[in-house]
């Protein structure tokens, strides 16, 4: 088996150095078309870094990308998006019918200083290692993609001046916004890939409960019920959201609060030592949450239940 190493990619120029590109008219910045880019020999057995934001379209091209610690599948799916510092590998790139064709978009992230996109970058979801899709799009929706990267393009090819970088973030996060909606098309229509997210944290939550991951790790964080879902706490949220109506905290919250008024009815356990057993710190804490979500502290429901 072949041993893989890991390259970094510094700066934009480095990459168009790599692939056989002519040096980019901006170093921050660069649309690169596919059919023009060449792969080195060894390119499958490298694992890249790129400190710089990645966005490509892509058309004839299918295979997986080892992304983080998951795959990332782009066989049918594409558009896909990669943030600085994340690895990931090529592990099959397949020709389809016809010749690979389509885009690519490298923005470092010097370019977004001091403009708003700098900050709010990092909320789009599909720049996280948890997506482990590409974006599929319609002819439509590939269309009003490709006008975006159009006018990117000629305001990227056009002369130089004090607005020209206000002008390119600006087709930048129409670009993003866009894929933003896209995605969530894509998101909505995954509805029993949904259902079975919904599912394995069900039965994810029974289990914690039920076990002894409680009393030894405390109460389920958002953040480590979605890493065990191999999901981005954001996406876990999203997936709820529209199958539930609720956050994946107010979910958990529910599945806390039947837990409680399941060993307030069936045990004479005391109110502090349910707080206890359900990995509450502070029984308040516990009288607390029991009261926002049933009108009643655990003493009132218990004395309720027993009349």
């Amino acid at each position: 088996m072949t041993k893989l190493h890991t390259s970094r990619i510094k700066t934009i120029s480095e990459f168009h150095q790599l692939r056989g590109l002519p040096k980019p008219e901006h170093p921050l910045i660069s649309i690169v078309d596919y059919k023009d880019i060449v792969r080195p020999e060894n390119f499958h057995d490298v694992q890249w870094i790129l400190d710089f934001y990645q966005i490509s379209l892509k058309r004839g091209i299918g295979g997986k990308i080892r992304y983080g610690q998951q795959q990332y599948d782009f066989d049918e799916g594409i558009m896909f998006f990669i943030s600085p510092n994340q690895v990931f590998r090529i592990e099959s790139a397949i020709t389809a019918s016809g010749e690979r064709s389509g885009w690519m978009l490298l923005i470092h992230p010097d370019f977004l200083w001091r403009t708003s996109l700098a900050k709010t970058i990092s909320r789009y979801d599909f720049f996280s290692y948890s997506v482990n899709e590409a974006l599929f799009l319609s002819d439509k929706e590939e269309r009003t993609i490709d006008l975006v990267l159009q006018s990117l393009r000629d305001e990227y090819h056009g002369n130089i001046d004090r607005f020209s970088q206000n002008i390119i973030i600006s087709h930048i996060e129409t670009l993003l916004n866009y894929s933003e909606r896209f995605y969530e098309r894509q998101f909505i229509t995954r509805q029993i890939t949904n259902h079975q997210i919904l599912e394995r944290l069900e039965s994810l939550l029974v289990n914690y409960f039920n076990g002894d991951s409680i009393s030894t790790e405390g109460l389920p964080s958002v953040q480590i019920i979605a890493q065990q879902l191999s999901l981005s706490p954001n996406y876990l949220s999203r997936v709820l959201k529209g199958l539930t109506g609720q956050s994946t905290q107010q979910f958990i919250h529910d599945k806390i609060i039947d837990k409680a008024k399941n060993m307030l009815s069936t045990t004479d356990l005391s109110v502090s030592e349910i707080a206890y057993e359900l990995g509450f710190e502070h029984p308040q804490s516990f009288n607390k949450l029991f009261k926002s979500k049933t009108q009643q502290s655990p003493i009132q429901f218990r004395s309720s239940f027993k009349l």
